[in-house]
């Protein structure tokens, strides 16, 4: 501890200061609160972010909650050929909703490319988001599952991983606020194939979600990584008396 810290805390026994530590509230670098939690939507914006630090293929787009006085409020999803979505030219073919309650996660999902016959994956990878990062038309979204997220009420904390062969395994992690909480932090979210993700619950409120796929659901694409938080055992002692033969 500084001298300065030291004379700051003078009227704490020794134990105590021995033991003192501060919180830094310093904002820190973009890099790093990606890394350790204290990045927001709204820093993650595409168009925002610095190319160097996002997952190429994953869109945060901002959305606009609309306050209607004595009454509650207005949203839109998003306008299909419109917007972040139209420009990539991704649109869902099926639609679902989740709640997750308050404290509680999901993940983390990811879901297979899909790699063209006789193409070498970390190849394809390259010219669909690198070299011809623009050509929205290469990418398969009617073989391989895209998601687009948003979320109505409550916290949500996003966990992004890019897991594609030969790309940069760059990690995003970020709040989003619910409809409920109108702010920066309203957004949608586009979440590329190969690209493992795990959304969490903060806040006392659950959260409730909306999310499309490009594809329709089939139970073998949807791959699990470090998701034993969802599977939760019951305690030993109840499997033991369970489990008692008599």
């Amino acid at each position: 501890m500084s001298e300065t810290n030291f004379d700051l805390w003078r009227g704490l026994n020794a134990s105590a200061r021995d033991a003192l530590a501060t919180r830094d509230y310093t904002a820190g670098d973009l890099a790093t609160k990606l890394r350790d939690g204290r990045a927001e939507a709204r820093e993650v914006i595409s168009g925002v972010i610095p190319v160097e630090l996002g997952i190429p293929g994953v869109e945060v787009f901002h959305r606009r909650v609309f306050q209607q006085r004595h009454r509650g409020y207005f949203a839109e999803f998003a306008r299909e050929g419109e917007g972040k979505a139209g420009e990539i030219g991704m649109w869902p073919r099926q639609w679902a909703t989740a709640l997750m309650q308050a404290g509680t996660s999901k993940g983390f999902h990811i879901h297979p490319p899909a790699i063209p016959e006789g193409e070498d994956a970390e190849a394809w990878f390259q010219r669909l988001f690198v070299t011809e990062a623009g050509n929205y038309s290469l990418r398969p979204y009617e073989k391989e599952q895209w998601d687009m997220m948003f979320f109505i009420s409550g916290q949500a904390e996003m966990f992004l991983a890019d897991e594609r062969a030969g790309m940069p395994r760059r990690r995003m992690r970020f709040i989003i606020d619910g409809d409920d909480m109108p702010g920066p932090n309203n957004v949608g979210v586009i979440i590329p194939a190969g690209v493992a993700h795990a959304i969490r619950s903060v806040g006392t409120k659950d959260l409730i979600m909306v999310y499309g796929t490009s594809t329709t659901f089939v139970p073998e694409n949807e791959g699990r990584i470090a998701h034993g938080v969802e599977t939760p055992q019951a305690p030993e002692e109840w499997m033991r008396y369970w489990n008692e033969v008599r």
